[in-house]
């Protein structure tokens, strides 16, 4: 089985939007939508679109999640610590920079750590990494050695923790909890480019910081 990802980066500040297909059945799950422009939309058209995972619910990931469903009809996942920014601009910082862009919906499925999402042959396994957020996930796909951090870890760097609910206290066990991860993994962040995990253990500052 194999698992392709694409990128688009999207919205206000450019976040990244991945497309997940599973091979073997063309089923896909886009991860952050921070808009849904015309090139999201002719990437997915005639597509079997079955989730939109959202790694938190800052703004520049969740703009384009109300417009995605209502094209795609798929489930919407996050975690159960960052469901309420999906209604409420002031929680996903959206009135900070773009007031009044943001349709309020509802999450089709609140996610908790260790669950799993089945996407045709492949899976995806849900690691719960505040810090950035209180609800920031990744989403792992052991199989495809694939790993997708939103902001939590990016290339040389990691998610800042000056927001409302960050701390960088949870930041630092989750990016341990990366780090621990067995074997490397094609790591797609949230934004700018993609990395590998075993570059970013020996390369990013904050995880060479980090004792074993």
């Amino acid at each position: 089985m194999a698992l392709t990802v694409e990128t688009i980066p999207q919205g206000p500040v450019q976040a990244n939007t991945h497309i997940l297909t599973d091979t073997a059945t063309g089923k896909i799950a886009v991860v952050d939508a921070g808009d849904c422009t015309d090139a999201l939309k002719d990437r997915l058209n005639g597509k079997s679109v079955e989730y939109i995972l959202l790694t938190h619910g800052h703004f520049d990931h969740i703009l384009g999640v109300a417009a995605l469903k209502a094209l795609t009809g798929a489930e919407i996942c996050i975690h159960a610590a960052d469901a309420d920014c999906l209604l409420d601009e002031e929680k996903s910082l959206c009135s900070w920079e773009c007031a009044g862009q943001q349709t309020p919906i509802q999450a089709d499925r609140l996610l908790h750590d260790g669950d799993k999402i089945v996407l045709g042959e492949s899976v995806l396994h849900v690691l719960h990494t505040p810090g950035h957020t209180k609800g920031g996930v990744c989403y792992a796909d052991y199989e495809n050695r694939i790993l997708l951090t939103g902001d939590t870890l990016f290339c040389l760097t990691a998610g800042r923790t000056d927001f409302p609910g960050g701390s960088d206290e949870e930041l630092l066990a989750s990016l341990i909890r990366l780090r621990n991860l067995d074997g490397d993994f094609t790591v797609y962040t949230g934004h700018n480019r993609a990395t590998t995990l075993e570059f970013e253990r020996t390369r990013n500052r904050y995880m060479r910081r980090i004792g074993r």
